[in-house]
């Protein structure tokens, strides 16, 4: 009897590649925003942010091609992940992905930003029914498997509107705000309910914690490029995500200890987007305390990132990432 039929092929590193890698993307191209809008508010004599969004298109580009091998030699895996509780949320990190980079693309090339844009929302809107059909017609998911992951599949729609604006989408832009802003608030009851009367989130989960911010600060900057201005309405946005960002940041020493995982990669897009934001208001209002503020959650944010980035490496090096996980 032939050997190699006796022993089951050893599974390859491709075949654990999680699909939350796509984080990574997210969050370096709310770090090259950032640096675009500090470039433009702070008036910098050199230009930093077409260095990052060559970065992030060359690891966004890697990384579609590796979970796309994923699928064709590994397709038991991808769809292992998508009836995993927590992944599951993950993929529609790649159509909204698509909808960053579009933004990112814009002032290189308006007709690719414009192409991208339309694939990513697309995308994203079949995703996101897709997430909401698995959780209404679940038959194993619990109130422990929710964490702000969930998050991603429908608040995910309200980033739409800031490409979508510049090229002319003004009605699916709407479309995509409102259902976003919907399901922001019916999950934020579930998160918190589920965070305040059951079991703590597993240490790997802690850092979604962090993704409680970018609701309200990307539907700030959605609602800013809508209306054109900065009404009552954009205020309280703002501010609930300054708050979600000065609760969060009261457990900062317990996310210290924690042990690396990819999902730290959580703390860079929701920083990134309040670092947005900020530079928006204070472009806006022109108040001290706001040019303060932008100004220090930038500095944070670049260092959180090269943390981040160099973290990543390691473990990659160390053989820790693209590993079997429980």
């Amino acid at each position: 009897m032939n050997t190699e039929e006796q022993l089951p092929a050893k599974p390859t590193r491709l075949a654990h590649m999680p699909i939350s890698f796509f984080a990574v993307v997210m969050g370096l191209c709310g770090l090259t925003l950032a640096w675009e809008k500090a470039e433009q508010v702070m008036i910098m004599p050199f230009m930093v942010s077409p260095y990052h969004a060559a970065i992030t298109a060359v690891v966004f580009v890697v990384l579609l091609a590796g979970y796309f091998s994923k699928f064709i030699f590994h397709r038991d895996a991808v769809l292992k992940e998508l009836r995993h509780p927590v992944r599951l949320s993950f993929f529609p990190a790649i159509s909204i992905s698509l909808l960053l980079i579009s933004v990112v693309a814009y002032q290189f090339n308006p007709q690719l930003s414009k192409i991208l844009w339309m694939v990513g929302a697309g995308l994203h809107l079949v995703l996101t029914l897709y997430v909401l059909s698995s959780w209404i017609n679940h038959t194993h998911f619990e109130i422990n498997h929710m964490n702000p992951s969930w998050f991603i599949p429908v608040v995910g729609n309200i980033v739409a509107p800031i490409g979508g604006v510049q090229h002319g989408f003004m009605d699916l832009s709407w479309f995509f705000f409102s259902v976003g802003l919907v399901f922001w608030i019916v999950l934020k009851v579930i998160v918190f309910y589920r965070i305040i009367f059951h079991n703590p989130l597993p240490d790997k989960l802690l850092p979604t914690f962090f993704i409680l911010i970018a609701p309200p600060a990307v539907g700030f900057l959605s609602y800013v490029k809508l209306t054109g201005s900065i009404d009552a309405f954009a205020m309280i946005l703002f501010h609930t995500a300054l708050f979600l960002t000065l609760m969060i940041s009261t457990q900062m020493m317990k996310f210290a200890r924690l042990k690396f995982f990819l999902s730290w990669w959580a703390y860079s897009f929701p920083l990134a987007a309040m670092t947005i934001a900020a530079f928006v208001m204070a472009e806006a209002v022109d108040k001290d305390w706001l040019h303060v503020l932008a100004t220090t959650l930038f500095v944070i944010l670049n260092v959180v990132l090269a943390l981040l980035a160099a973290r990543t490496i390691e473990a990659m090096l160390r053989n820790r990432i693209c590993v079997e996980e429980d």
